[in-house]
């Protein structure tokens, strides 16, 4: 098995067009979803995110590194929410995607998450790495 994360971007208009479904609508739709992932047993974790006008970005461009209240300013696209699947292939991992309530606006990206055995065995950090995950049960 392998883990992947999908990635939900949305544009500004596909926001918008959110804002005129009802909430109760939206949370059935999602619930149903992750239910339906959950009973399958691919799910492994996943969250949505609050409004990018509550976040801060942290720009690396200068040192020291500036940090900016949200919103964000023009934007094509925004980070919206994510899923973890532990699915056997990315193919997989893209048809539950095709699956998710989303609209018109709103894009999906299916990223394979690195595991231990993509970095050298022998390095320090790795080998600390797999201990802390091990020691948090996220193995």
């Amino acid at each position: 098995m392998g883990k992947y994360m999908l990635i939900m971007r949305d544009t500004d208009e596909a926001l918008a067009a959110s804002k005129e479904i009802p909430f109760e609508q939206i949370i059935a739709a999602m619930g149903a979803y992750n239910e339906s992932m959950m009973k399958a047993g691919v799910l492994a974790g996943g969250e949505g995110l609050t409004d990018a006008a509550e976040g801060v970005v942290v720009d690396f461009s200068s040192q020291p590194p500036v940090a900016t209240d949200g919103p964000y300013g023009e934007t094509k696209e925004l980070f919206n929410g994510f899923w973890i699947l532990d699915v056997p292939t990315i193919e997989e991992a893209v048809e539950w995607a095709k699956r998710a309530p989303l609209g018109p606006g709103s894009k999906l990206e299916v990223r394979r998450i690195s595991g231990v055995e993509d970095f050298p065995a022998d390095n320090e950090w790795i080998q600390k790495e797999a201990g802390w995950r091990e020691q948090l049960g996220t193995e």
